[in-house]
């Protein structure tokens, strides 16, 4: 057994690769997980030649059958989980009179209801480390546009504002439980789903999915006594803009 372990979603690039590769250096196994089986794999066999203990589970996350497989794989191999990161995610933009339907569910799907069900299925390994140490951690990625609605990424929008709610309210629900929820709230991240923006947002100057990382560095390092809720990263002199 795995002396601590974590389940990292949308963990084939960008933020959540990024954490996943923390998470390794910090001595935690990794069950990474994404939709795209080949892209994964890439991204699985990285971590592992850096001499990360790691697995990956593709599937669709919006859907139940697919969080059931990731589950279901974490506890064969790693038998714990100390640590959560619902990190997939995505972000179409349409206005109000022309929402597609399609559109509008894979966003409430994978951005909203796929956290909902991880919490719920690992529910029983969070318990089960919190009783341990403590300080069983579930980090989700919100937006700063769960902070502040934007146009054009109204469901967007309303999927994060759902996220911030949903962590605040694990965080009450949970309390006695040794389990911690923390909700990123980041302006742009240089990442694959900021290209549409950056012929107006240099990459060069948006938020690095390495500062994430950096920030679920610290929430592992706090006592058991100490939570912190939300963590808004924002550009220099406060620039919100979209995650």
């Amino acid at each position: 057994m795995a002396r601590r372990a974590a389940i990292v979603t949308g963990a084939s690039s960008g933020i959540g690769f990024a954490v996943a590769r923390m998470l390794g250096q910090e001595g935690h196994a990794v069950t990474m997980a994404a939709r795209r089986p080949d892209k994964l794999e890439t991204a699985r066999q990285q971590l592992e030649h850096e001499g990360i203990d790691v697995q990956a589970v593709a599937g669709n996350l919006a859907e139940e059958e697919a969080i059931a497989r990731v589950v279901a794989a974490h506890r064969e191999r790693f038998q714990r989980l100390d640590v959560l990161v619902n990190n997939a995610g995505i972000g179409v933009g349409e206005g109000v009179a022309e929402l597609t339907t399609k559109k509008v569910d894979i966003q409430l799907g994978l951005n909203l209801r796929s956290i909902i069900l991880f919490y719920r299925d690992c529910a029983e390994l969070l318990k089960a480390a919190g009783a341990e140490h403590r300080n069983a951690l579930v980090v989700n990625t919100a937006s700063v546009a769960g902070k502040q609605g934007e146009g054009w990424l109204s469901v967007y929008s309303a999927t994060k504002f759902g996220v911030v709610g949903f962590t605040q309210a694990m965080n009450r629900e949970l309390k006695d439980t040794g389990i911690k929820s923390t909700a990123l709230c980041p302006a742009f991240v240089d990442t694959p789903m900021t290209d549409f923006v950056k012929a107006h947002v240099p990459a060069e100057s948006m938020i690095r999915s390495e500062d994430i990382a950096e920030a679920v560095r610290l929430l592992l390092r706090l006592s058991p006594g100490c939570v912190i809720p939300e963590l808004i990263f924002t550009a220099p002199g406060g620039n919100l803009g979209t995650a």
